[in-house]
């Protein structure tokens, strides 16, 4: 009897966690990518620093997780593609999908010195996912039936689409500087220059809405983050161009160029970074917004893992020592950042919460 009954409660479990695993898998949203986004560049930042066992760690935990995710996201493609089609039709979500496109180019960049080979494979699976990106999503969200204007529902999520952008620049051009492969230099440059109008664009978009809508706590959330991040990115995509042979034709027409509108980048993400400060202490502070785990959150720790990898490498490639140091401060700051959001997520987790998926829903259904 003892035993029958054993037996029970280890198949009840089973089938609860075989219930609990679907159902995190049909609410999987559309930005999971991101905490493997975040872990990766701050795995990056510690190894500039000299931080090599931690860097084998969060390389360890992001491929992991990487792998999982997209086993999740093709079970939900194949599962639940009513589910999927409707998150990338809907303009307050849909580009977290940009999440897998950076996702899989930073943990490309991490492997580059062990293995080019998985740098080149991560990359070319890339790619695809950028162009269904640019000319499905976005050109479904223009052209598509939609519930008023698509960017009524704009906000900083829309800049992950500049991140996934440069980071195929950022890869391309590692990868041209490793093996001398020259035609990628010449698409490094020219996926920099898409990010780089694209921001502008986006910022526009974005920050008028900012200005000419009435805010509440729910709609100031951790994605304004990426204000920052994809200026950090595109800085650190004008790096890896900068690096690469002097003497290429498309180094020479460029160079100066490239040069000076990277510095501009990233003087303004160091602007926004106090705003984005006041964006947080209005929420949680003013408004009493509770803290809690958001898998939002993980878009405020990669824009600060990759300042801190963009203002290293800028700092020693100009010369400019306060730039390199402020980096290397960042690094910690992003570190501890990692932690505690991981903490939130593990507590989430425990009280048996599908992470971040409540959060998503809300924000689909936002005003």
């Amino acid at each position: 009897m003892a035993t029958a009954r054993m037996t029970d409660a280890k198949q009840s479990n089973l089938m609860a966690g075989r219930s609990r695993l679907g159902t995190a898998v049909r609410k999987l949203p559309p930005g999971a990518f991101a905490f493997v986004m975040a872990t990766g560049i701050v795995g990056a930042a510690f190894s500039l620093v000299g931080q090599d066992a931690i860097t084998i760690v969060l390389l360890v935990i992001a491929v992991v997780s990487l792998a999982a995710l997209l086993g999740a996201l093709v079970w939900r493609v194949v599962r639940h593609w009513d589910l999927v089609y409707a998150d990338a039709r809907n303009p307050a979500i849909a580009f977290g999908f940009a999440t897998i496109v950076a996702a899989l180019n930073v943990v490309g960049a991490l492997f580059f010195s062990i293995e080019p080979a998985v740098t080149i494979v991560l990359l070319c699976i890339s790619v695809p996912f950028w162009l269904v990106l640019t000319y499905g999503i976005a050109a479904a969200m223009m052209l598509g039936p939609q519930d008023g204007a698509p960017a009524l529902k704009a906000n900083g999520s829309w800049f992950i689409w500049v991140v996934a952008t440069q980071s195929i620049s950022v890869v391309t051009g590692i990868i041209d500087h490793g093996l001398e492969i020259n035609i990628l230099g010449v698409i490094a440059v020219a996926m920099w220059s898409i990010g780089v109008v694209l921001y502008i664009v986006l910022t526009v978009i974005i920050t008028l809405r900012l200005m000419t809508t009435t805010q509440d706590a729910f709609g100031i959330r951790p994605t304004y983050w990426v204000y920052m991040g994809a200026t950090a990115i595109t800085v650190y995509s004008g790096w890896s161009i900068l690096s690469l042979l002097a003497d290429l034709p498309i180094i020479k027409a460029t160079h100066d160029f490239v040069s000076g509108f990277t510095f501009m980048l990233w003087a303004f993400g160091v602007w926004w970074i106090p705003l984005l400060v006041i964006f947080g202490l209005w929420r949680h502070a003013v408004k009493r917004y509770p803290v809690q785990y958001e898998s939002e959150l993980w878009s405020m720790v990669f824009p600060l893992g990759m300042f801190s990898v963009a203002s290293i490498h800028l700092g020693r490639l100009l010369g400019l020592p306060i730039v390199h140091d402020l980096g290397i401060i960042c690094t910690w700051i992003a570190g501890v950042m990692w932690v505690a959001v991981t903490v939130l997520m593990l507590k989430s987790a425990s009280r048996r919460e599908i992470p971040g998926a409540t959060t998503t829903e809300r924000i689909a259904q936002h005003r």
